[in-house]
């Protein structure tokens, strides 16, 4: 019922939101993130997100994260890749390891555009937590602390985000500083 309920929200905010603000262009990782260029057209120029992207590119999940979504993309920073045991990343770039690097990255991707504001909405109307479902089929909970926006994986790791609303043409960008892992 709270699901249902969250995703009704979510989505009349999606459909409501995306009419009703002005896209602006963000700076991340010394980048101008253009509102008028895909989710990885954007990525690319940031030196931010270059484990990230290399990580996609190898997942073959280039050509979804261009097509039209709209997609809500957590992208977690190198140094969130960096906080990982040493050797995980080159591990899971190896070929035999492709279906669990993509579980990964889609785990960081919800259905529809949600903004910060979309997201502080839902946890409101959820009493303090916001549920998302990834597009890897697991879920993520959004809260706030103070005025700062989370994410905690279904482990209970949490990740920050520290710059949200990097919109997109295709959806929006919300920068992590922890990478978030599915249950395995």
């Amino acid at each position: 019922m709270k699901t249902r309920k969250f995703l009704s929200i979510a989505l009349f905010t999606v459909v409501l939101g995306a009419t009703s603000f002005a896209q602006k262009t963000v700076m991340v990782g010394g980048a101008a993130m253009y509102p008028s260029k895909n989710i990885v057209e954007n990525a690319v120029n940031s030196k931010d997100h270059t484990t990230l992207v290399a990580a996609v590119t190898a997942a073959g999940l280039v050509e979804t994260l261009q097509s039209k979504g709209p997609f809500t993309v957590f992208a977690p920073t190198n140094a969130a890749f960096d906080k990982l045991p040493a050797g995980t990343v080159t591990t899971l770039l190896k070929p035999e390891n492709l279906k669990t690097l993509q579980t990964i990255l889609t785990y960081h991707v919800v259905a529809g555009k949600m903004n910060a504001s979309d997201i502080a909405k839902a946890i409101k109307m959820g009493n303090g937590k916001a549920t998302m479902k990834t597009v890897s089929g697991g879920t993520l909970t959004a809260w706030m602390q103070g005025k700062d926006l989370y994410i905690t994986d279904e482990n209970m790791n949490k990740a920050k985000v520290t710059i949200a609303d990097v919109n997109q043409s295709n959806g929006v960008i919300h920068v992590i500083d922890a990478v978030v892992l599915p249950k395995q």
